[in-house]
C-alpha cells in the first residue's frame, strides 16, 4: 500500500460503481483532523458496523491518537485479535474445534486455512504484517471490565474523588452525572431539578469537592444521614428532606455495598483518564471498557461516570485543531435517545456540543438513526452511512442533514 501521509487515516478504496471493484490507486485517505467534529456510523445488523469501527481506531493509534471504546456488546475485543506474523498457530487458539471437525478437518488445518486467508485478504488491500507490527509497537491494548474480573477490573467508585481545581461548570456537570447514575442504580429516576435525592447527593459531593476533599460511597451514606449541611436553598434540610426519607434513601444505597456482587466495582484501576489514554512511559492507549456483562442501569451508571471524567479531562486540556483522542461507543442504543434522557445522555451530548476545542472526537455507531436524538445527529460532521431498510431510518438521516 501506498504510504499513508501524517495525519490521515487509510479507511478503504474508491469502487467502480458498475463492477463493484477496487480502483487502482484509488486509496482513500481521511483527515484525522476531522474526527473533532464527530461521526457517526449507521446501517443495518450485518452491514459492516464493527468492521469500520475497528479500522477507525487502528489507523487513529497508528497515527498516535489514544482511543477510548465503550463496548456494549463485547465485539470491540477483536481489535486484540491481530498477530503480526500471521501464522497458523497464532489463529488456533481461537478456532471452533467443533465447526472444524464437521468440515472434517483438525483444528491445525483450519488455523492455516484461516491464516491464509487473511495473509491473503489483507495482501490485497497492501497491508502486510509489518503494519501489524507497526500497530503493536505504537500502541497499548487493555480490555477494562467494570463490576467483573473477566478482564482488568475497573474502580468506577473511585471517581468519587475530588477532580481537584476545576471551574464551576465543570464541577456541577460531573456532580450532577453522578448522583443521576448512582441513583439509577438503585432504580430511583431522578430529575435534577426536583428530586430530593438528587439535590441531597449533589450538594453532598460538591461540598466535598469544593473543600477539596475526597469522599467514598460509605461516607456518601454516612453525610446523607447527617449532612453537613443545615439548609438546601433557603428552606431548612429537615423540612426539605426529612430524617426519616433520607434513612430510606441511604438503606438503599447500603444495599449495594452489602451486596457481595459490590465488592468487583471497587477493584482495579482507578478510573482516570490519563492512565486509560497514555502508558505510564507515553504510549497510546486502546482502552476498551466492556460493558456487555451488565444490567441496563450499571452501563447506564459505568458510561455515565466514564464520559462525566472524560469532560472534565478536556476541558483541562489547551486547544487544538489537531485530534487528540477519539471517543468510539458501539452500538448506541438507549443511551442517548430522542425521547428521553437517561443519566449518559448529558456527558455525551456534551462532548458532541464541545469536545471539537480540545482535539477529542467522539464516534457514534447505531444500527437504527431513530434511536439518536437529533442533536447528536446535527453535531457530527463525518456520516458514515451502511444498508438502511426502512424509510424511517433514511429519513431520520435526511432530517440531520438539514439541521447540520
Amino acid at each position: 500500500m501506498a504510504d499513508v501521509p501524517q495525519g490521515h487515516l487509510f479507511i478503504g478504496s474508491e469502487v467502480d460503481p458498475a463492477t463493484h471493484d477496487r480502483i487502482d490507486d484509488g486509496a482513500v485517505h481521511y483527515e484525522a483532523a476531522n474526527f473533532t467534529t464527530h461521526g457517526v456510523i449507521v446501517g443495518m445488523t450485518g452491514s459492516g458496523k464493527t468492521g469500520l469501527g475497528v479500522v477507525l481506531l487502528e489507523e487513529a493509534l497508528l497515527q498516535g491518537v489514544p482511543t477510548l471504546v465503550i463496548d456494549p456488546k463485547g465485539d470491540m475485543g477483536n481489535l486484540l485479535l491481530s498477530f503480526p506474523s500471521l501464522s497458523p498457530t497464532d489463529f488456533e487458539p481461537w478456532i471452533d474445534e467443533v465447526s472444524a471437525t464437521r468440515e472434517g478437518k483438525s483444528v491445525a488445518d483450519e488455523a492455516a486455512g484461516t491464516a491464509d486467508l487473511w495473509r491473503n485478504g489483507l495482501a490485497g488491500w497492501g497491508i502486510g504484517p509489518e503494519r501489524i507490527a507497526e500497530l503493536h509497537a505504537r500502541a497499548d491494548f487493555t480490555i477494562y471490565t467494570p463490576g467483573s474480573n473477566a478482564g482488568i477490573p475497573l474502580n468506577i467508585i473511585g471517581s468519587l474523588r475530588s477532580p481537584g481545581d476545576v471551574d464551576a461548570e465543570t464541577l456541577a456537570d460531573e456532580t450532577e452525572s453522578f448522583a443521576s447514575s448512582i441513583l439509577g442504580l438503585v432504580g430511583i429516576d431522578a430529575d435534577p431539578l426536583s428530586s430530593r435525592e438528587h439535590i441531597l447527593i449533589t450538594n453532598l459531593v460538591a461540598n466535598a469537592w469544593s473543600n477539596g476533599n475526597d469522599i467514598d460511597l460509605p461516607g456518601l451514606i454516612g453525610q446523607i444521614q447527617q449532612p453537613p449541611m443545615r439548609k438546601l436553598g433557603v428552606i431548612d434540610l429537615d423540612t426539605f428532606f426529612p430524617p426519616k426519607d433520607r434513612m430510606a434513601l441511604a438503606l438503599k444505597l447500603n444495599g449495594l455495598i452489602a451486596s457481595p456482587a459490590f465488592a468487583s466495582w471497587v477493584e482495579g484501576v482507578d478510573l482516570d483518564i490519563d492512565n486509560l489514554l497514555y502508558t505510564a512511559d507515553g504510549k497510546p492507549r486502546c482502552a476498551i471498557v466492556s460493558i456487555a456483562h451488565l444490567t441496563d442501569e450499571e452501563r447506564q451508571f459505568v458510561v455515565t461516570l466514564l464520559l462525566s471524567k472524560m469532560v472534565t479531562w478536556m476541558r483541562a486540556q489547551s486547544g487544538t485543531t489537531d485530534l487528540r483522542a477519539l471517543v468510539y461507543m458501539d452500538e448506541v442504543f438507549g443511551f442517548v435517545p430522542p425521547t428521553a434522557a437517561p443519566p449518559a445522555k448529558k456527558p455525551i451530548l456534551t462532548i458532541l456540543k464541545q469536545a471539537r476545542a480540545f482535539g477529542v472526537g467522539m464516534v457514534l455507531s447505531t444500527q437504527n438513526p431513530v434511536d439518536l436524538d437529533y442533536k447528536a445527529i446535527s453535531n457530527a460532521g463525518t456520516w458514515m452511512v451502511g444498508r438502511l431498510q426502512t424509510e424511517r431510518d433514511k429519513g431520520r438521516l435526511l432530517e440531520g442533514c438539514l439541521l447540520y
